[in-house]
């Protein structure tokens, strides 16, 4: 679990925060759909709100479970889908954390209540919900909305155990609270709840024409290019070509040291000489390109995974890459259909699906600022993978034998 410094003891929050509740579409600053990048951008801009955030995720299979983003002190959770890495489901899990306004109502923290009675009475009429007799759980559906209510076991009986009567009130006058709040999207008419309902949330569909996890395709040796754009980047492209394609990058930086200069036989410069080579940064592509700094010509591409548990988490949004095995010259051969066979960022690392390329050399950021330990570089004719310690890749880097 990722934990960011804390400014004060978690839990010792003076007041519960008042967010706008958007059924089908978000609370407060966060919005569904919104890429895990631009969550932690929200975030950032207002520290004193949010400066205990939990960042939770499957270090040993990453796209198995949500990257999980969690505000203890407020009592919400932002659940985003670990491939796509954008937003699916908002939980509130302590509604008493967290007062909400929806038009000019308030529901919710430690001053309002939110009890069956006032759901009711705030959202509407609406049909009779789930009741989940294992759990013990009274789920009400809104569109892009729901609320649980835990059932005492003496009032079971006021449930059934698929489509329930609404229980506004138990017999003996008390009315149940809202346990849980989910936000999802509603457009494909699921009910989403908690338990296996939870699953059901799905991120809302991009806008056409939409560059996020757009696929890049990769010719070894030759060139990238964007299936929704159209662009193609060659080796050898100047910055005026890529300015053309791209548009302005996010940053421009120099390569201060070539740290792997030293394992060149055909260049004998020291390992400490400084680099004239300068960086392309598209943070919102998950690309690096790096130019060569006397001919001002591409000799490498970088892709980004984004991944949790690497040193560049959150630097980058995902790369969807895609190489085909038949670009590997052979090495990736294993009978009929073999151009079907591609590496993704979905794809665990398996040295043997390329061939042998002799010992993988260790990369490191040092453990101070680096506190997810090293990363293991392979490489091969025209492309190094970088792979973390679970199996899955973290960058792939591009360039011309």
């Amino acid at each position: 679990m990722l934990q960011r410094p804390r400014r004060r003891c978690e839990g010792t929050a003076m007041g519960a925060i008042v967010l706008d509740l958007r059924p089908g579409l978000g609370v407060g600053p966060f919005s569904l759909g919104m890429p895990i990048c631009d969550a932690f951008a929200q975030i950032e801009q207002q520290p004193n709100i949010y400066d205990v955030v939990h960042v939770k995720y499957y270090d040993e299979e990453p796209l198995k479970l949500d990257i999980v983003i969690s505000f203890p002190d407020h009592g919400f959770h932002l659940r985003f889908d670990p491939w796509s890495q954008r937003l699916r489901l908002i939980e509130i899990f302590d509604v008493k954390r967290l007062q909400m306004r929806y038009a000019t109502s308030l529901i919710g923290g430690p001053s309002t209540l939110a009890t069956f009675v006032a759901v009711y009475a705030l959202f509407g009429p609406t049909f009779p919900g789930i009741y989940d007799k294992g759990r013990g759980i009274y789920t009400l559906f809104y569109p892009g909305l729901s609320f649980a209510f835990p059932i005492p076991s003496q009032y079971t009986e006021c449930c059934h155990e698929r489509e329930a009567e609404l229980p506004l009130e138990f017999p003996d006058g008390t009315t149940p609270v809202t346990c849980r709040v989910s936000i999802y999207d509603s457009s494909t008419d699921s009910k989403v709840g908690v338990g296996a309902l939870m699953d059901k949330a799905c991120a809302p569909p991009l806008a056409a024409g939409s560059l996020y996890m757009e696929a890049v395709h990769v010719k070894l040796g030759e060139e990238i290019w964007f299936t929704v754009g159209g662009q193609h980047i060659p080796f050898g492209a100047s910055p005026q070509d890529v300015w053309t394609e791209l548009g302005r990058p996010c940053g421009i930086h120099q390569k201060q040291v070539d740290q792997m200069v030293i394992h060149s036989a055909s260049d004998p410069r020291p390992r400490t000489t400084l680099c004239v080579d300068y960086f392309y940064n598209y943070f919102t592509r998950g690309l690096d390109i790096l130019f060569d700094g006397q001919t001002h010509k591409i000799k490498k591409f970088v892709l980004h995974t984004n991944y949790p548990g690497h040193a560049d988490f959150n630097s980058y949004m995902k790369c969807n890459f895609v190489i085909y095995g038949s670009d590997f010259g052979g090495s990736f051969h294993q009978g009929e259909g073999t151009a079907k066979r591609m590496i993704t960022p979905s794809t665990k690392w398996e040295q043997e699906i390329l061939g042998d390329c002799g010992r993988a050399a260790i990369q490191t950021q040092g453990s101070t600022s680096n506190p997810f330990g090293s990363t293991f570089v392979y490489g091969y004719q025209n492309v190094a993978f970088e792979v973390m310690k679970n199996g899955y890749l973290a960058t792939v880097t591009l360039f011309q034998s």
